[in-house]
């Protein structure tokens, strides 16, 4: 039987992507291999987590009533039996979110998941750790995620959604890191380059400023 490494199971909104502001079930998965400058959830990255088994994930997500799932870290692609988790949640009807930074090869992730990738630029460091190939996998039900932290962060965003063909054939969001940058700018540069992209704040921070955790 499948086993995961769980940093914490939680319901909450989802506070990104088009799916922003429905209530989601969260599995948050530990560690990851990635060290991102900007990282905001480093406590699930240092974390060891509990072991859980493939069943008692279902039976949680099962017992709280809630029709949209994530599973997000950490990285959750490092740990090998997160496939057959999405794949379960898909068999038992859920609408399931995966939450990847794109280092890891997508190609085994079940076609019915959503795959948010969060694309890291270059303030955070770790943009060579990008695995290229997946940006060929993404479809329209995807979505690839930016954090920008200035203007060269936009600026290689827009070079990765030309240099891919992103525009048009999967969702786009841009966000800030959180007082690095003003919102108010990246829009204004999206609207100045008619950006087709979305432009998203964090909801789930504004709504709960004061707490990392469970939310």
């Amino acid at each position: 039987m499948e086993r995961l490494r769980v940093n914490e199971l939680f319901v909450s909104i989802q506070g990104e992507s088009s799916f922003a502001g429905l209530a989601c079930a969260f599995i948050r998965l530990a560690g990851c291999p990635l060290d991102c400058r900007w990282c905001d959830t480093a406590y699930a990255r240092q974390d060891p987590g509990r072991d859980l088994g493939l069943d008692a994930l279902l039976a949680w997500v099962e017992a709280q009533g809630v029709d949209l799932v994530e599973v997000t870290g950490g990285e959750p692609l490092a740990q090998a039996g997160t496939p057959a988790l999405l794949a379960a949640l898909c068999d038992r009807g859920r609408t399931v979110l995966l939450e990847t930074s794109g280092a890891f090869d997508i190609g085994a992730v079940d076609t019915r998941v959503h795959v948010i990738m969060d694309v890291k630029c270059p303030s955070s460091g770790m943009q060579e750790r990008l695995h290229r190939p997946n940006l060929a996998l993404v479809t329209a039900k995807d979505e690839v995620k930016f954090v920008l932290a200035d203007r060269a962060d936009y600026e290689y965003a827009r070079a990765v959604i030309a240099g891919h063909g992103l525009e048009g054939r999967c969702g786009l969001l841009l966000s800030t890191v959180a007082g690095r940058l003003a919102p108010a700018a990246v829009v204004e540069w999206m609207l100045a380059d008619r950006l087709r992209a979305r432009f998203q704040l964090q909801m789930h921070k504004c709504i709960w400023p004061d707490r990392d955790r469970g939310v």
